[in-house]
């Protein structure tokens, strides 16, 4: 198995053993766009495969909800082996934000819409995965088809979900202040217990405001905070 993930960014392995690591990617994290390399020809598309699906279904997977999965990579031209997630970080299941760039935009489709427990066996064309230029990294040619089997293991509300919102707006003013947000880090500073320098909690707010108030208002409005486009907000 290669050694390299097929992704757009690091995928965030931490997050299934640090509460404060997801809670805090609501506010610090801003997602690349996803998006296909080489071109999407009309013709081409995911084929999904389910090769298993559990009685009980629920929740169905959607964009912006927090996954944890394990997935094999192959190459469908002669179905050698590109990537194991099972060798890598451990045997660790992989997390990643559904739908925001995070992994392939193939991926991304290819996994909307699955329940916890559901294996499935994705196809995904050049268009959707690493198009004309390869990834030669991953040991992907150009105009590469590639086969993933895919293992579900979690749906989790995601950090841009509105429950984190509501949790964080004390005052439900559909508005994120200084005070909330400080307050926020505070009760999530004390609940993971880990210590760290006095100077950070000023500097992960600061941060904060910088990359999530856009307009400069002093607050994170509901329309900003919300880059993984819920509707619920």
């Amino acid at each position: 198995a290669a050694g390299t993930v097929p992704r757009r960014r690091p995928l965030r392995s931490d997050m299934g053993r640090s509460g404060l690591t997801v809670l805090l990617l609501p506010l610090a994290l801003l997602a690349a766009p996803a998006r296909a390399e080489g071109g999407t020809a009309a013709a081409e598309e995911v084929q999904i495969e389910v090769l298993h699906l559990p009685e009980a279904c629920s929740p169905k997977s959607k964009k912006g909800d927090l996954l944890n999965a394990h997935y094999d990579g192959f190459l469908a031209s002669d179905g050698s082996k590109f990537y194991c997630s099972r060798t890598q970080n451990e045997g660790h299941p992989k997390w990643f934000v559904l739908g925001v760039g995070q992994v392939i935009k193939g991926l991304d489709i290819a996994m909307m819409n699955m329940c916890p427990g559901e294996k499935r066996k994705v196809t995904i064309p050049p268009s959707l995965a690493y198009g004309q230029q390869g990834y030669a990294q991953g040991k992907i040619p150009p105009n590469a088809t590639l086969i993933f089997e895919i293992e579900l293991y979690a749906v989790n509300k995601g950090p841009r979900s509105v429950e984190a919102f509501n949790q964080i707006d004390k005052d439900g003013d559909k508005k994120l202040s200084e005070l909330e947000i400080s307050q926020y880090l505070k009760e999530e500073f004390a609940r993971d217990g880990k210590k760290r320098h006095p100077s950070a909690h000023d500097e992960i707010l600061a941060d904060i405001f910088k990359k999530n108030d856009h307009d400069g208002d002093g607050f994170i409005s509901a329309k900003e905070y919300n880059v993984y486009q819920h509707d619920e907000l």
